[in-house]
């Protein structure tokens, strides 16, 4: 714990650096709301936390049990417009982070590497809870977010009161990405395959909203959205690194691109699939038409109070905004409520 710890401390000191005396002192570790325009969260805050500026929605009363959430690619905050204030009414206080590359979260230096590599995004949270002065919440997470969430509860137990996550454990590392699978897996990661070339981060880079699009029906065949509910989503693809992020994080998982010296004792330890041990739910859709693992193949990742729920009703990859009840009753189940 203390090599992490210091190794979180290395990157406060050296990245964030330069990058932070460019902005006031007394801004920094506070909020305020963004200049855009307000979304179906309300007002967007925004708040420095290491190498970022991050954008985050809140819900519910300030002294509430803190919850917060995450989503994923190629989704946004608006994956738990409807369950956050169903969380709010129940006294959470709930936080809903753009993560890096979205929305109105922006690195605070054009020098800093637009790095998408799966531990840069969970310290990234870390570091949002001490900015926000939270020492322990709930999280929750779907795709990226689902993973983010595994690593915070792994890594760092302390922090993380209690987990739910879509489509179980979700912690991966290079070398277990390199290991090939039967043809009709690898079909289901084309887009991966494509991200690996420069024709494809082009093609991502030119056609990012019909690209995520066709990921919202393919990874939710059931789920019948309006072009409205897209497009509240879509415009945080419009984020100037959301491209560079997407196309690392995919080649970073194939080794095709590197992370950063400072998250090598991370992914170390990440690539040792460790167990963890706190209270979690795992949610599936029961019409998750993205790759997902089986249930049986991670419940022995949870050596904690651990439950599994199958979402019925024609439930997607982007369980949270397709199913919010259900999402928010298992936040309130896993926090003993």
């Amino acid at each position: 714990m203390k090599r992490i710890r210091e190794t979180i401390d290395h990157r406060r000191r050296f990245l964030v650096g330069a990058a932070a005396i460019t902005f006031a002192a007394a801004e920094l570790g506070t909020s305020k709301p963004a200049k855009a325009a307000a979304n179906s969260f309300g007002a967007i805050k925004q708040i420095n936390a290491g190498v970022l500026n991050i954008g985050y929605a809140e819900e519910g009363p300030a002294d509430g049990p803190p919850v917060i959430l995450l989503h994923g690619w190629p989704y946004d905050i608006h994956t738990y417009v409807d369950v956050a204030p169903l969380l709010a009414a129940k006294g959470y206080r709930v936080i809903v982070p753009y993560l890096r590359g979205y929305g109105t979260t922006r690195f605070l230096s054009d020098a800093t590497m637009r790095n998408g590599q799966q531990s840069a995004i969970a310290v990234d949270i870390v570091i949002l809870m001490d900015a926000l002065k939270i020492d322990r919440a709930i999280i929750g997470g779907c795709d990226w977010g689902a993973r983010t969430a595994n690593i915070l509860a792994a890594l760092w137990p302390e922090r993380c009161k209690a987990m739910v996550s879509v489509s179980g454990y979700l912690i991966g590392n290079q070398q277990l990405g390199m290991k090939p699978l039967p043809p009709k897996a690898e079909l289901q990661w084309w887009y991966q395959y494509y991200f690996a070339t420069e024709r494809g981060r082009a093609g991502y880079e030119q056609y990012t909203n019909d690209f995520a699009r066709l990921i919202w029906q393919l990874a939710s065949p059931k789920w019948t959205f309006d072009d409205a509910t897209f497009a509240k989503s879509a415009a945080a693809f419009a984020n100037p690194d959301h491209v560079a992020i997407v196309i690392h994080n995919y080649r970073w998982r194939l080794d095709l691109a590197e992370g950063e010296p400072q998250y090598d004792v991370l992914e170390k330890r990440l690539a040792e699939a460790p167990v963890i041990g706190v209270p979690t739910i795992t949610l599936e859709g029961d019409a998750n038409g993205a790759p997902h693992p089986e249930p049986s193949a991670y419940a022995g990742m949870f050596s904690g109070k651990y439950a599994h729920r199958l979402i019925t009703g024609g439930i997607g990859h982007n369980l949270p905004q397709e199913a919010p009840q259900a999402f928010a009753d298992a936040i309130v189940e896993v926090d003993g409520n």
